[in-house]
């Protein structure tokens, strides 16, 4: 019993000498460090009320992304080259979780959804346009009759036409 007692004095004797400590606790190179709560509480509450500064910091600034990015990328060849890429990746999709995937969809993807759609016609019309360019430039050989290995090979041209214009679009940077 009288271990337990000093135990309990010890324990509420370092705490006391702690809160005295507080204010020198900086100049000793202590951290104080607030709670993960309390900094996503700060976070969650102030963040959406910086739209302004995202949207003056985020509009105009395509051409630095571009040069960075295209400047980047030896880096991005190296780390998807890299010999445990596929448990990095695994490892980054397990930490994520199907929770938060699912999470996410309907507390934030549903409501930006229809908006998104809108928002990227201009840029759906223009992706979509070169592939049924080329789709309408293949003349197909006729039809045969169904379970026939021609009827493969309309769909290989097919399939090989598109695959080839994206390797190029690509290629020349659109």
């Amino acid at each position: 019993m009288r271990t337990k007692i000093n135990r309990v004095l010890h324990s509420m004797a370092f705490v006391l000498s702690l809160i005295m400590l507080a204010p020198i606790l900086p100049i000793l190179g202590v951290i104080k460090v607030k709670s993960a709560a309390d900094v996503a509480k700060k976070w969650g509450d102030v963040t959406p009320g910086r739209a302004a500064f995202y949207e003056s910091g985020a509009v105009g600034a395509g051409d630095d992304w571009q040069k960075n990015t295209e400047a980047a990328s030896a880096q991005f060849k190296a780390a998807v080259s890299a010999s445990n890429i596929d448990q990095l990746y695994k490892g980054g999709v397990k930490k994520a979780g199907a929770e938060k995937y699912n999470r996410k969809v309907k507390d934030v993807g549903s409501a930006r959804f229809s908006q998104g759609v809108t928002a990227g016609i201009t840029d759906y019309q223009n992706g979509v346009d070169p592939m049924l360019a080329t789709i309408a430039g293949i003349t197909l050989p006729a039809r045969q009759p169904r379970g026939s290995e021609a009827n493969l090979a309309r769909v290989r041209e097919v399939a090989t036409a598109l695959h080839k214009k994206r390797l190029a679009l690509r290629a020349a940077g659109q």
